[in-house]
């Protein structure tokens, strides 16, 4: 498994896969395993590890609370990776969205804004998508959710239109919750 900066491109050491029970609820992807690390992710940092891993189908999991986005094919997490995500005034929506569109030199009409590898979600300008490679909680995006271009450009090589992709908050808690919040407000 490798842990990438987006400047150093450093490895992680001691990072496995570990077992979890699958989840049962509507439009949530069955997980089977989760990556397993041993530190937090830091701004500009990301997991990508689908080799060894089946073909299968792709999900996408944004937890705005924790302000990560999580890849898993066939329910084994492949990526993980921080997020950066809509202001108060433009918050993203939560709620299961396939991917409508794919567009790796995107240029918003909305904000003449670029969004390389972008993945579209709604037809109102939401979207997955490169940010640059400070994506830490200081930023914010008009609704979008922002993510590393060096991780944008993986998973927009593995996404294809009709994956889907579920934006909540507090995935996993069982799982995920020792990995540690970092965003200022929980509301």
């Amino acid at each position: 498994m490798r842990l990438f900066r987006s400047l150093a491109g450093s490895m992680l050491a001691g990072a496995a896969l570990a077992a979890v029970p699958a989840q049962a609820a509507p439009a949530r992807p069955a997980v089977v395993s989760v990556m397993e690390t041993s530190g937090v992710l830091r701004p500009g940092e990301y997991l990508w590890a689908p080799e060894g891993v089946a073909p299968g189908k792709l999900s996408i999991v944004v937890d705005l609370l924790r302000e990560r986005l999580y890849v898993y094919r066939g329910g084994v997490e492949i990526g993980r990776t921080l997020i950066i995500y809509g202001a108060d005034h433009k918050p993203t929506p939560t709620g299961s969205f396939p991917i409508l569109e794919k567009d790796r030199d995107h240029i918003s009409n909305l904000y003449n804004a670029p969004m390389p590898y972008m993945l579209r979600l709604t037809w109102g300008g939401v979207a997955i998508h490169g940010s640059g490679e400070d994506v830490d909680s200081r930023y914010a995006t008009h609704g979008c959710i922002g993510v590393p271009d060096e991780f944008a450009a993986l998973l927009f090589a593995q996404a294809r239109k009709g994956d889907s992709v579920l934006v909540t908050r507090d995935w996993m808690p069982e799982v995920y919750g020792a990995e540690g919040v970092q965003v200022a407000s929980a509301g």
